[in-house]
């Protein structure tokens, strides 16, 4: 079972026309080199059943793929195997960090390897990640915490949200605002605490998702101040 060979399994389930669309969907501005083979989610989990036993070495190869779908099919497959080869996944998925450089490709793996290693580690690899200067790190940080999350575990996301009020990526600050609805999934009254603190300062855009499950009354009253006015006087 080769790179060589899961390559060719993917593409061809690709079509140019899906490729096309593919690169106008991801916005290709974000990672101006990325190209696209046109496979749809679907059918690139079929093929990962298939190389499920692909070797590490040969996934990797796979990471080092200029198309979209290649390097996917690496981190879903890296996903799956982090539980039963933790230590190498994870030191495999860091040293090619550079190569989880599309948001898809992040919110496929970041919770489910670099998330699951610090269920139960040292956070601070997250922090220095969210101080990074590559946009696709910072993002890998957050969206991370979403294992954590789901634990009951909500101080890192909220820590790191704070920390990256001002970042100045529209894809942060969905990221964050992301998280911060999880942890209201799970927590109404920690969201709200957060938003108390912080609402006068969030991005538009990462208020706009954190209080997105809100009722539409409570939500406009965030969005037009009401809703932390009385603390700020």
């Amino acid at each position: 079972m080769t790179a060589r060979e899961a390559s060719k399994a993917l593409r061809k389930l690709g079509s140019p026309e899906a490729a096309e669309a593919s690169a106008r969907f991801f916005k290709q501005s974000y990672s101006a080199h990325d190209k696209f083979l046109g496979v749809a989610a679907p059918a690139l989990r079929q093929v990962a059943k298939q190389f499920r036993e692909l070797p590490l070495a040969e996934t990797e190869k796979l990471l080092q793929s200029p198309f979209n779908e290649e390097r996917a099919l690496a981190l879903v497959l890296l996903g799956e195997r982090y539980p039963r080869e933790s230590d190498e996944v994870y030191e495999l998925y860091m040293r090619n960090l550079s190569r989880v450089n599309n948001w898809n490709l992040v919110d496929a793996s970041a919770p489910y390897i670099l998330g699951q290693h610090v269920l139960t580690r040292s956070r601070k690899v997250l922090d220095r990640l969210a101080r990074s200067k590559e946009l696709w790190e910072r993002r890998v940080a957050v969206v991370a915490t979403q294992t954590l999350i789901r634990g009951g575990q909500f101080d890192d996301t909220l820590r790191l949200c704070a920390k990256l009020l001002e970042d100045p990526h529209d894809l942060m600050h969905k990221a964050c605002g992301w998280m911060l609805r999880e942890v209201g999934k799970r927590d109404e009254a920690v969201l709200e605490g957060f938003l108390k603190a912080h609402a006068a300062r969030m991005p538009r855009t990462m208020l706009r998702y954190a209080i997105e499950r809100f009722p539409p009354e409570r939500r406009k009253a965030w969005l037009t101040g009401l809703a932390y006015a009385p603390a700020r006087r």
